[in-house]
């Protein structure tokens, strides 16, 4: 069997093993594979094949892998679920304190305390979400 085919599987090995594990260093050295190809089809010998490949290979994952990375793993920019309502503002429907009350955030009643257990938060104040613990918020009234 010729060398490039023998770098073309490899090649093909490791693209469908990326597939399964998303870790983009097997992406790598699948594309190190078929760069060995494309110089084992030029008639490159052998030792200098696994020297393309090692050299291709060794500077895609240092260099290319942390970029790839980058841009594949990216920090969530929206808030979803209870995340999403701290910091909204809500008004108090009825009496809050340390203990309980009810408050409505963006048309949904929701139970209530004060952030802080010493304040008593009169209907109609408008406060802000603070925390939500469980099913309840916990606000603090608006400055």
């Amino acid at each position: 069997m010729d060398p490039w085919l023998m770098w073309l599987i490899v090649a093909g090995i490791f693209a469908v093993a990326e597939i399964f594990t998303f870790t983009a260093a097997l992406g790598m050295l699948g594309a190190a594979a078929l760069i060995t190809a494309g110089t084992a089809s030029l008639g490159l010998p052998v030792p200098l094949q696994f020297l393309v490949f090692t050299v291709v290979a060794t500077l895609s994952v240092i260099f290319v892998r942390p970029i790839a990375l980058r841009h594949v793993v990216q920090p969530q920019t929206e808030r979803f679920g209870i995340d999403a309502l701290v910091g909204k503002s809500a008004y108090v429907v009825s009496e809050v304190t340390g203990r309980g009350g009810r408050v409505r955030i963006e048309g949904e009643e929701w139970t209530a305390r004060a952030y802080d257990e010493t304040l008593v938060i009169p209907p109609g104040t408008a406060v802000d979400v603070m925390e939500i613990t469980g099913t309840t918020a916990l606000v603090y009234p608006r400055e």
